[in-house]
């Protein structure tokens, strides 16, 4: 924990997960504030809309945040890499494609890399690429998925065997015990995304934070496993839609039409739920109320060390 809070200049080893084309500013800063990572995702957005987000989040916090570059999502690569450079942003989150060939630029910048994996020999060639931290993402996790479907309870403490950078577990998590669970796994803290949905801060749109709130144990599901093109989101009318047009046997060329940013922001912004989708983990039957960034952050620091150390009492005084 303390390698990661020191590697990242940040007071708690929490870091939001990056959101795609519904990133904003508002929320960034807020997880930032309160002592985690924040984290701008670049998605497919253009790059002066990036540019404007970023330039808002440094206005509202001098804490570090980080931007997410979906390497092999976005078509403005080189330009969004620009903007981090001329920006000077302290941290990248490199996912969806080969971190390899960019490290090095951005260490020579000063600026601390973070890469996103869903196995085992992803974060080992990250790590040989000369990544500072691995955020190992189970298939619990929202929005866009590894194929390779390994849950968060397995990959974290296969990857912590075999890298000896700090791992970042990521897919449901969403409080102290969950936290708690990660730090027992190996890991050196958690990126989370769901969970700031329902937060106080977040600029979505009331159906969005509703429909997590109201979420029981099985209200997300994956798409696209047909196209080999995996996304959890929230069970929702037009996700239903998606649903039905695998089972009539939709290319993965339509199906990458339907799942657009466009449609996510639709979903997420415009609170369209028949019209657009809404990403969200498993981690949403848990979520019960919401809190402002800081409260939420501050009570699942006390809440982890709560539940270690009643384990450890538990553990002591009691015959396994």
């Amino acid at each position: 924990m303390r390698d990661l809070c020191k590697n990242l200049n940040i007071r708690y080893p929490i870091i939001q997960g990056g959101m795609g084309n519904i990133s904003n500013a508002v929320l960034t800063a807020a997880v930032s504030e309160a002592g985690g990572l924040g984290t701008i995702g670049v998605g497919t957005m253009e790059p002066q809309e990036v540019e404007k987000i970023i330039k808002e989040t440094k206005e509202k916090t001098e804490k570090p945040f980080a931007v997410n570059i979906p390497i092999n999502v976005t078509p403005y690569l080189n330009e969004v890499i620009t903007l981090v450079l001329q920006y000077k942003v302290p941290v990248i989150s490199l996912s969806a494609g080969n971190p390899a060939p960019f490290i090095k630029s951005f260490h020579d910048n000063g600026i601390k890399v973070i890469t996103v994996c869903g196995a085992v020999r992803q974060a080992k060639k990250a790590e040989a690429a000369g990544a500072d931290v691995v955020v190992a993402e189970g298939y619990e996790a929202a929005g866009i998925n590894s194929t390779l479907e390994s849950t968060t309870l397995t990959l974290i403490p296969q990857i912590v065997e075999q890298v000896n950078i700090p791992v970042v577990a990521a897919g449901g998590i969403g409080n102290g015990r969950g936290l708690a669970a990660m730090f027992m796994l190996g890991a050196s803290g958690v990126q989370m995304g769901t969970r700031f949905i329902a937060t106080k801060e977040s600029p979505f749109h009331s159906n969005y934070k509703e429909k997590v709130l109201a979420a029981n144990d099985h209200e997300t599901f994956v798409v696209g496993r047909s196209v080999g093109r995996i996304r959890r989101v929230l069970d929702t009318a037009y996700a239903r839609t998606l649903i039905d047009s695998e089972k009539k046997g939709i290319e993965l060329e339509e199906f990458n039409k339907m799942t657009t940013e466009e449609y996510h922001k639709i979903g997420a912004l415009e609170g369209k739920l028949d019209q657009g989708f809404i990403n969200s983990g498993q981690i949403a039957g848990l979520i019960k109320d919401t809190p402002t960034v800081k409260e939420l952050l501050d009570n699942m620091m006390l809440e982890a060390k709560n539940a270690i150390r009643e384990r450890q009492n538990s553990i002591g005084e009691k015959p396994l």
